[in-house]
């Protein structure tokens, strides 16, 4: 790699926002037996736009009594409704509070609240909301699966943060997914970050960036400094500028985060962790930038960490879930391989291997590494779940006409699926006539409009409320 540029001491062009829900989410030390997050308001947000449809619905008939009435629940109770939905923890149960989870708890015979020792799954997405230069406000999606129960976290305030903290840290890492073990471990407050940056002397992502894409490089050119330094020197360095370039890649500092992964392999060019680790974070960074030779770069040098990861299960482990979540299904493969043949009992890698049998559509091989899985298992909650998997999986391959349900459910929500857009486009094709015959006074046209709209947006609803109704696996005692 060339050598650095000149440390400039300037804050990055964008810092990651949060919003602190300061009186509700506000956490002190005397406080810490209770962390709350507000559920994302989307499913709110999208009542109010159907409500507000059918309140000027309403006022075009002529109703004012029934437009007032839905204007009011629209414009009051329902922002009161979700200002009051959150998620709480308190160290041990992670619960839904408000009205509409319990009133749906209530009709459905669903719990809303989940122990720590039932959950079995835990997934998060990163979603690119904003790009700015060279840095990324990610918006971070965690699912949480337990008995007969999914949590839907979805970020937007320091409460997240605080929440997703304690809760990973609570709960055994084998749950967790790749992005949701970055998130339990780097995941620190933006402004903390930026301080250890201008401490570090890093330059600001705007006087990186144009020579990002030069320097870097997946090959293994990296080398270490020539003056003498103490090893135990070297390893304190490296590990520092590692956590640093990791807490930067999570915030969504991408540039400053490769500039940091470089100077930490500049001292440490063979350590299998960092290369794994500056890989994932150069793949972040292409995507941004919807680069294909950044990819192939990072995607080379996760080979190069494969290379140098040696017998480490661990890391060879989360190495096959990245080529998996990135689409190298035969590197992954070859990865879990590897790592099962010398490792024997890595819970990771089966379960990894399960995955890409099911993708290939080898249902018997599926079966063979969930009840494999079940056995090394450590904990009740996965034995739990992959010997329900196995079950499942189980009766797919040896009954017939269950499977040919569980197809025909499948192909119906892909349908129902198809349908929701359909109906959608066409409510948002009606509101030109409706506008359009309001200001020429045109009844007919705004009436056509109304009927148009309305018909199209009862049958979305129709869809949603189906599409939930048929998104849950049959029951495998089912005849």
């Amino acid at each position: 790699m060339p050598e650095e540029n000149k440390s400039i001491d300037l804050s990055p062009t964008v810092e990651a926002t949060v919003d602190d829900d300061r009186g509700h989410d506000e956490q002190t030390s005397s406080d810490k037996a209770l962390v709350r997050h507000r559920a994302s308001p989307n499913s709110y947000l999208s009542f109010v736009l159907i409500g507000t449809f059918f309140t000027g619905l309403a006022l075009h008939l002529g109703s004012d009594l029934l437009a007032g009435f839905l204007f009011a629940t629209n414009w009051i109770a329902v922002p009161l409704l979700a200002f009051y939905d959150r998620f709480e923890f308190d160290g041990s149960r992670l619960r839904r509070t408000g009205l509409v989870p319990k009133l749906w708890s209530a009709i459905t015979a669903s719990p809303t609240s989940i122990n720590l020792e039932d959950i079995e799954l835990v997934e998060t997405q990163a979603l690119r909301a904003l790009r700015r230069g060279g840095d990324v406000y990610y918006r971070y999606r965690t699912l949480i699966v337990g008995q007969e129960i999914r949590f839907n976290i979805v970020s937007g305030s320091e409460s997240y943060r605080r929440l997703v903290n304690w809760l990973f840290s609570s709960v055994p890492e084998a749950i967790l997914d790749n992005r949701s073990v970055e998130l339990r471990d780097y995941y620190l407050d933006p402004k903390e970050v930026q301080t250890k940056v201008r401490f570090a002397k890093i330059p600001s992502a705007t006087v990186l960036e144009p020579s990002i894409r030069s320097r870097a490089s997946a090959s293994g050119t990296v080398k270490r400094q020539e003056e003498p330094i103490d090893p135990d020197e070297i390893a304190e360095r490296a590990g520092y500028l590692r956590q640093l370039a990791n807490e930067l890649r999570v915030n969504g500092y991408l540039v400053q985060a490769l500039e940091v992964f470089r100077r930490a392999l500049r001292l440490r060019p063979h350590d299998g962790w960092l290369l794994f680790e500056f890989a994932r974070c150069l793949h972040s960074y292409a995507g941004a930038e919807k680069s294909r030779g950044l990819e192939r770069r990072a995607m080379a040098a996760m080979r190069l960490a494969e290379r140098k990861a040696g017998k480490d299960e661990k890391l060879l482990s989360r190495l096959g879930e990245s080529y998996f979540q990135y689409g190298d299904w035969q590197r992954a493969k070859r990865t879990f391989e590897r790592t099962i043949d010398f490792a024997g009992d890595s819970y990771r890698s089966v379960r990894g291997m399960a995955e890409l049998a099911l993708r290939e559509g080898k249902i018997a091989h599926v079966i063979h590494h969930f009840a494999s899985a079940n056995r090394m298992a450590e904990i009740p909650a996965l034995r739990r779940w992959t010997s329900s998997e196995a079950a499942y999986f189980d009766r797919l391959n040896s009954d017939e006409d269950y499977m040919d349900m569980e197809i025909s459910r499948v192909n119906l929500l892909d349908s129902l699926e198809r349908s929701k857009k359909t109906a959608l486009r066409i409510t948002v094709l009606g509101l030109p006539l409706i506008i359009s015959g309001m200001m020429m006074e045109a009844p007919l046209l705004a009436n056509i409009g109304w009927a148009v709209s309305g018909v199209a947006l009862l049958v979305w609803i129709g869809i949603v409320i189906s599409r939930n109704m048929f998104s849950s696996r049959l029951p495998i005692e089912s005849e």
